[in-house]
């Protein structure tokens, strides 16, 4: 018997809700093979929001990313209120960190979004994929905004040219994901190869900002690299997951409501997000510590 039969006829009731096997869904939700059991299908908007509250294999995608938004809300709000008044912060730092962290809250609102959604038809499905796949690039680029705006901020110059880099970049990649066919399979290695753009490209400011603090010795960069390093050790770690498909791939059927690479890919991502955060402030209170000297300002 092929291991994906004994699943077909699978199918249980909970509070007016059916889960299906993996056989038993339509196509458009057939994204991960070796996820067997737990889908749920043909919902409308109301039972949606109802299976916010049925244990599938959706769950844990829905509100890992669900309550991250409330957590990036609170900081959005504790860090102007409390945190940047305390270092007696200008407009402009509120300004950066309101949209570094609502970048955060729109991508986890996006991802939560899609994942209650798509089970209710294939367009609305690709709707909310599309604002998924947006919202992921809009967190990844809203990591450069502090981190651009604190790294570059006794050299000016190149913190403006740095930050309209990053706003191009945004706009590029929104726009991109405009196109009809973003959304094919025949355009994945496209979007891989965006996403890739768009984490790669922190190696080229990161390694002008080494330069200009005089090297790897330079105690603000022995500081700061490794928070920079932890960020790429997960960024790589939950992108590895979401393309492998491990563990599922390994274990059919067997993680399709705890521990499947979705999941972990969710868990990873609020998690380095919050550590982005962390070290935000960290870089946002040394510069407040350790003014400009001279020679960076007229390098800049």
């Amino acid at each position: 018997m092929d291991e994906l039969s004994q699943y077909t006829s699978h199918e249980l009731k909970k509070r007016g809700i059916a889960l299906y096997s993996y056989v038993d869904v339509p196509h458009f939700l057939k994204g991960n093979p070796f996820i067997l059991t737990g889908y749920r299908a043909h919902l409308p908007p109301s039972l949606c929001i109802k299976s916010l509250f049925v244990w599938s294999n959706e769950t844990l995608n829905i509100w890992t990313h669900l309550i991250g938004f409330f957590i990036f809300l609170f900081l959005c709000i504790y860090d102007n209120v409390v945190i940047i008044p305390r270092y007696e912060g200008t407009w402009v730092d509120h300004v950066m960190y309101s949209v570094f962290l609502t970048c955060f809250e729109f991508c986890m609102l996006c991802s939560a979004g899609y994942h209650l959604f798509c089970c209710h038809s294939e367009k609305v499905c690709k709707w909310w994929l599309s604002l998924d796949l947006a919202g992921i690039s809009v967190g990844l680029l809203g990591c450069y905004v502090p981190a651009v705006y604190y790294a570059f901020y006794c050299f000016t110059g190149w913190q403006n040219f740095y930050l309209i880099v990053v706003s191009c970049l945004m706009l590029v990649t929104l726009f991109m994901q405009l196109h009809p066919r973003y959304l094919t399979s025949r355009w994945a290695l496209r979007r891989l190869a965006l996403l890739c753009t768009v984490v790669g490209f922190g190696i080229i400011p990161v390694t002008h900002w080494i330069y200009l603090h005089g090297g790897y010795t330079a105690p603000i960069v022995l500081e700061f690299l490794p928070k920079v390093a932890v960020m790429y050790v997960l960024g790589i770690l939950a992108l590895l997951f979401y393309a492998t498909k491990f563990p599922e791939r390994c274990c059919p059927g067997k993680v399709d409501y705890i521990g499947s690479s979705h999941q972990w890919w969710h868990v990873i991502v609020v998690i380095a997000f919050l550590w982005w955060h962390h070290s935000g402030l960290i870089l946002m209170e040394h510069r407040y510590n350790n003014p400009c000297t001279v020679q960076q300002t007229v390098s800049s």
